[in-house]
C-alpha cells in the first residue's frame, strides 16, 4: 500500500475499499486525486482540503487573488500546470503554490524549478479556483493584436489549413502562425468582454473587426487589408465552410473552449464589393439560463405573463427585434413550466440553449424542415405547449392558431415594433380577425436598456424637456434623482454594464376582441390596452430612469412612441 492510501485510510478515516478506487480512478484517468474522492462520492472536495490541511499542517484557501502576476506564462506551458492543476500565485506581499494534490511531490519540484523559486510554500486549493487562475494568467499574456499583427507580412498558407480540434482549449494554442494567433486572439477577447457578436467588415482599403457590447457595436481591432483574405480563410476553415467559394453567402458552426467556458459560434459570410463579409454570434453554453423571476419584469405585469404561460391553450408571443431577449424570455417561460406531467416541444432556428425534458427540432430548409413543415409534424406528437421560433409567413401563423384552437398551448415570437402592432402585422399576413380574437391570450412587447454602471454612476441634473418628452411630469420628478454613467475600466468606458428588459404587457380581455374584430389600427388597440392598465414600453423605461437603473437617452434609443 502506497504511503499517501495509508493517509487516507489511517489518518483520515476514510473506508479502505472507496480510498483504493478513488485512486484506481485517479491513476487510469489522470485525474485529479482530491476530485477522485468526489467523483466517487467519498467525501467533497472542500471538506477533504480541509481535514487533509488540518493532519499536515499545511494552508487552506478557499479561493485565490485576482490580481496574480503572470510573468511565469513565459516559462511554464499551460498544459503541465492544468494537467497537475498547480499554479504559482505572486501578488504584491506575498508569493506560494497553489495545490489540488499534496503527493503529487514531482510537479512540485519541477514547478519550483522552473521558476527558480525552491524555498516556495504551497497552499491547499480547490481545483475549480486553480483552473479559473491559470485560465485568467494566460488569457491575460495572450499577444496583443498589434505584436500578432507585426508578424503577419509572410504568412505559411497551409498553417491555416489546420483544425482547432487539435488544440482543444484556445488559451492552449501554441501556433506560430500569425493569422492563426489573431483569430484566437480575437474570440478569446470576446468571451472575455462578453461579446455577443463579433463583425469583421471588410472596406476599399481597410479591413474592420467590431464587438458587439450589451447591444452597441464598439471598434475591436484594424488588421491589414492584405490579412482579409487569409483571416477568413481560417474562420471559414474552423467552420468547416467551403473556402473557394466565395460568391455565394453561407452559414456554419464553431464549437470552442476558451478557457472554463464553452462556446458555439454561428458563422455567417456574405459576399461585398471588396470582399466577404463574416458575422459570428457567440452563444456561451456555460452560461445558465434565465428563471422569470431574473428577467426583472416588475410585478404589475410578471403576475398575468405568469398566469397566461399557464393557461391551457391559446398563443403567447413575444415581440420586438432582433436582439431585443425575445428567445431569453420564451426559454424562461418554458423552463417555468417544465415538469414531468406535460409534452412540450419545439421548432427552432437555431436551436440556442438545450433544455433537458424538452423535445428540440432544428429547422433545416435545405431538407424542406421548415416552421410550417416542422409544426404540422408536432401537432402529431401530442404536446401540450409547442414553441414555434418565429412566426415568419402566413402558412407558419395559421397552423399556430390552428394548433392553438385545438386545445394547444403556442409560444412564439414576431417582429414588430410593440404589442398592439403585432395584431396589425397578422392582419397583414392574412390571418382574419376572428380567429386571432379567439386565439391570442397575450402579447408581451419587450426592449434591452443597458444599465448604468454601479461603479462609475453619478447624479445629475436632465434637461426637462426631455423627461416632459419622457412623459415625465414635474411632481412625479419631485424627489426624485436621475443618473448617468461617467464610464471607467470596468465598464470599457461606456458608463454601461449588463442589460435588463423594459416590457409592455397587452391582455387580451373581451373589450380587446371585441376591438380587434372591427379594426386593425394598432394606435386604437394601444389606447385601449392603456386605458385598461397597460404599461408602454417607454413607461417602463421612464420608472426605470426614476429608479436609477438605465438613462433617459437609453429609453429614447430602444423605444418608440
Amino acid at each position: 500500500m502506497l504511503q499517501s492510501e495509508k493517509f487516507f485510510i489511517e489518518t483520515l478515516g476514510l473506508p479502505p475499499e472507496e480510498v483504493q478506487q478513488a485512486f484506481a480512478l485517479h491513476r487510469e484517468k489522470g485525474s485529479s486525486l482530491v476530485g477522485s474522492f468526489a467523483h466517487k462520492n467519498v467525501e467533497s472536495e472542500l471538506t477533504l482540503l480541509q481535514k487533509i490541511s488540518q493532519k499536515l499542517e499545511m494552508e487552506y484557501t478557499f479561493s485565490l487573488p485576482a490580481d496574480i502576476q503572470t510573468d511565469f506564462t513565459a516559462t511554464v506551458p499551460i498544459a503541465f500546470l492544468k494537467k497537475h492543476i498547480i499554479v504559482p500565485i505572486t501578488t504584491g506581499d506575498d508569493a506560494f503554490i497553489a495545490i489540488n494534490d499534496p503527493f503529487n511531490y514531482q510537479a512540485s519540484d519541477e514547478l519550483r524549478h522552473l521558476l527558480n523559486q525552491h524555498g516556495i510554500r504551497q497552499i491547499l486549493c480547490p481545483k475549480a479556483a486553480i483552473i479559473s487562475a491559470i485560465n485568467f494568467a494566460y488569457d491575460m499574456t495572450q499577444n496583443t493584436a498589434e505584436e500578432v499583427m507585426q508578424d503577419i507580412d509572410e504568412e505559411d498558407p497551409e498553417a491555416l489549413f489546420t483544425e482547432i480540434e487539435e488544440t482543444g482549449d484556445l488559451l492552449d494554442d501554441t501556433s506560430d502562425s500569425p493569422v492563426i494567433r489573431l483569430v484566437n486572439l480575437m474570440f478569446s477577447q470576446a468571451v472575455r468582454d462578453k461579446a455577443s457578436d463579433i463583425h469583421i467588415e471588410p472596406y476599399q482599403n481597410s479591413l474592420k473587426i467590431r464587438q458587439r457590447l450589451d447591444g452597441i457595436l464598439y471598434n475591436m481591432l484594424s488588421p491589414p487589408k492584405h490579412v482579409q483574405s487569409a483571416l477568413i480563410s481560417r474562420i471559414k476553415v474552423m467552420a468547416k465552410l467551403n473556402i473557394a467559394e466565395k460568391r455565394l453567402p453561407q452559414d456554419g458552426r464553431i464549437e470552442l473552449k476558451v478557457g472554463n467556458k464553452e462556446v458555439d459560434i454561428r458563422v455567417s459570410t456574405l459576399p461585398t464589393a471588396f470582399g466577404e463579409r463574416v458575422v459570428l454570434r457567440l452563444l456561451d453554453k456555460s452560461s445558465v439560463l434565465l428563471s422569470l423571476t431574473d428577467l426583472g419584469m416588475p410585478a404589475d405585469r410578471f403576475a398575468p405573463f405568469q398566469e397566461q404561460i399557464k393557461a391551457a391553450n391559446g398563443i403567447v408571443l413575444v415581440t420586438g427585434p432582433t436582439g431585443s431577449g425575445k428567445t431569453t424570455t420564451l426559454y424562461a417561460a418554458l423552463t417555468s413550466i417544465n415538469n414531468t406531467d406535460i409534452n412540450i416541444i419545439t421548432v427552432e432556428d437555431p436551436i440556442e440553449y438545450r433544455i433537458s425534458g424538452i423535445g428540440q427540432v432544428q429547422v433545416n430548409p435545405k431538407i424542406d424542415l421548415t416552421f410550417a413543415s416542422g409544426l404540422r409534424s408536432i401537432v402529431r406528437q401530442d404536446p401540450d405547449v409547442i414553441l414555434v421560433g418565429e412566426i415568419r409567413d402566413s402558412e407558419t401563423a395559421k397552423i399556430a392558431i390552428q394548433s392553438s384552437l385545438t386545445g394547444h398551448l403556442v409560444f412564439s415570437t414576431l417582429h414588430t415594433n410593440d404589442s398592439a402592432s403585432a395584431i396589425t402585422r397578422l392582419i397583414d399576413m392574412g390571418i382574419e380577425p376572428f380567429l386571432i380574437a379567439s386565439s391570442i391570450n397575450a402579447i408581451l412587447a419587450q426592449r434591452l436598456v443597458r444599465i448604468i454602471c454601479p461603479n462609475c454612476k453619478e447624479k445629475y441634473t436632465p434637461d426637462p424637456d426631455a423627461m416632459k418628452k419622457l412623459g415625465l411630469s414635474e411632481e412625479e420628478m419631485e424627489g426624485k434623482m436621475v443618473y448617468r454613467g461617467k464610464g471607467c475600466a470596468k465598464c470599457h468606458h461606456t458608463g454601461f454594464k449588463g442589460r435588463c428588459g423594459i416590457f409592455e404587457l397587452l391582455l387580451m380581455n373581451q373589450e380587446m376582441k371585441h376591438l380587434v374584430l372591427n379594426t386593425a389600427n394598432s394606435n386604437s388597440i394601444k389606447e385601449l390596452g392603456v386605458k385598461h392598465g397597460m404599461i408602454t414600453l417607454r413607461r417602463d423605461g421612464a420608472d426605470k430612469v426614476l429608479n436609477g437603473i438605465t438613462t433617459i437617452e437609453e429609453v429614447f434609443r430602444v423605444s418608440q412612441e
